[in-house]
């Protein structure tokens, strides 16, 4: 019999998730090395470090992605094998990825018990599955229509989808990898207090970010991690986010944009009654006029879906529209033929895209390829007219990766082995590297961590100081009013205004994003 505590004793709490002496390689690359955490349950455990430190593959052997060389994992006391998926969702562990593991044309509740059916009768699922989601809903502030279909909502909701999932499988621990990456400020803030209730319910949540901000806001405790190993477990509270940024890096980082003041010059870009309708008859730009001024930065604040994409698009050449686009004083073709890409760099226009997988690399190509698509035409890497000079690309592609710290540096790996941060350098470097007349840059640090958003912002400022218009779109307010020179704000396809970063603030800029105008009205 085990004898109970004496008077004055507290009963040892097993952690929630203990790991020790976790390794994984992959070939060469030793992505986690001799890894200890433990994670105590009630509480939201921050991990965070820079791209390619190690965080998601760790996270990815506690969920089953991957099998560890080395190491033992322990949940609530418990050493437990985890092979696969399954096998952590018997343990109790749910992930929620950065990129969503949903079916588009499912409905919510088909995807919530995708995997999980009672049998091959649907019907008993479904309902059990509606009850379940009612119920969680009214807990946690999780409300989704169970009917809606997933490619009809937004990336907030399609994220209530995806903690659902691992709610209704009854996980007891929540991984939830760089959740506010799609997010808007507000989404961010309601999620928050999703999470803050899933905690005081007694859920024991990890949470992978590079945002400091969020760690402070949200975290009880923070483990730093760094080429592969953690180098530090502190209390939120007992730290800062200047001591994280050192410890995360290994140096001291600059956390605010250091700039002086813009030059601005002849105009780059003008824009006038630009309007452009998509292939399901929307009209997604409504009368846009605005231009860019060599010199400066001009962000374009507002809530994604509201026509930065498509402004985008239509600069970079890949969407037809109607109005007027002048670069230098020369009008562009807005038709959208097949050539207007090549036609908008050869025209001084470098476009970093806000989706980098989707339209900024061929994930399955290497490194050195990747970093001159769309310039591979370039007299420099040609050896005569028939033949392209590959060894010459990869020269200037290894060169590019040791000069922008991209992580590890080999040319030869697909850009699909990169962290999101690394693939996001070998597109930056890729398109500032040409020195073009105009940048148009979309969400240029989404999902990358804090070291790599301080070297991309100086590229970018340092672009700007070479008397070069860039034109930059964020979801990120902080991100808009730190870099911009000027400020446009769009909402439901117009522009609602232009503010100076020093005569406005979020909150000002929140209700223009809102469709509130500076008086008032509402557009």
């Amino acid at each position: 019999m085990t004898d109970a505590p004496k008077v004055g004793q507290q009963e040892t709490v097993a952690p929630a998730i203990e790991l020790r002496g976790i390794s994984k390689a992959f070939g060469p690359v030793q992505a986690n090395k001799d890894i200890s955490i433990s994670v105590q349950p009630g509480t939201i455990h921050g991990i965070i470090g820079e791209n390619g430190a190690g965080k998601s593959t760790l996270m990815s052997i506690l969920y089953g992605f991957y099998k560890a060389d080395e190491g033992q994992i322990f949940i609530h006391g418990n050493e437990t094998q985890i092979p696969d998926s399954q096998a952590a969702i018997a343990a109790g562990i749910g992930m929620v990825f950065q990129h969503f593991k949903l079916v588009e044309n499912f409905s919510v509740l088909e995807n919530v018990i995708l995997g999980v059916e009672d049998g091959p009768m649907l019907r008993p699922s479904l309902s059990k599955a509606r009850k379940s989601l009612k119920s969680l809903a009214e807990e946690y502030e999780l409300h989704v229509d169970p009917d809606a279909l997933i490619e009809d909502l937004g990336v907030g909701v399609l994220q209530r989808v995806e903690i659902l999932k691992a709610l209704y499988r009854e996980a007891d621990i929540l991984i939830l990898d760089e959740p506010t990456g799609v997010l808007t400020p507000a989404e961010a803030d309601h999620l928050f207090r999703i999470l803050n209730g899933l905690r005081d319910q007694g859920k024991t949540i990890i949470l992978i970010t590079h945002k400091l901000r969020e760690i402070m806001e949200i975290t009880d405790t923070v483990s730093v991690m760094r080429r592969g190993e953690m180098t530090a477990t502190v209390k939120t509270k007992d730290t800062n986010p200047e001591h994280l940024a050192e410890l995360m890096v290994g140096r001291k980082v600059l956390l605010r944009v250091d700039k002086v003041p813009a030059k601005p010059g002849e105009k780059i870009l003008e824009i006038e009654d630009l309007r452009m309708v998509d292939d399901h008859g929307v009209e997604r730009l409504k009368g846009i006029s605005l231009n860019v001024q060599a010199g400066e930065i001009l962000g374009i604040a507002g809530v994604s879906g509201n026509g930065q994409s498509q402004l985008l698009e239509v600069l970079g050449g890949y969407a037809k529209a109607t109005g007027d686009i002048r670069i230098n004083g020369q009008h562009l073709d807005l038709s959208g033929s097949r050539s207007d890409a090549r036609s908008r760099r050869a025209r001084g226009i470098a476009h970093v895209p806000e989706d980098r997988q989707e339209h900024g690399l061929i994930m399955e190509f290497p490194a050195w390829q990747n970093m001159v698509f769309g310039y591979h035409h370039a007299p420099e890497y040609q050896k005569n007219k028939l033949l392209m000079d590959n060894a010459k690309m990869l020269e200037v592609a290894q060169d590019k990766m040791d000069r922008f710290d991209v992580r590890p540096p080999n040319p030869h790996l697909a850009a699909k082995s990169f962290s999101g941060g690394n693939q996001q350098k070998i597109v930056v470097a890729r398109e500032i590297e040409r020195h073009p007349d105009l940048l148009l840059v979309g969400q240029p640090t989404r999902g990358v961590d804090i070291g790599a958003i301080e070297f991309i912002h100086r590229q970018i400022i340092d672009l700007r100081d070479q008397g070069k218009a860039v034109l930059l779109v964020s979801v990120e307010l902080e991100e808009i009013l730190s870099l911009s020179d000027r400020i446009a704000v769009m909402f439901d396809g117009h522009i609602m205004g232009e503010r100076l970063p020093d005569q406005t603030d979020e909150r000002e800029l929140g209700l223009m994003m809102a469709g509130v105008t500076g008086k008032g009205d509402v557009a």
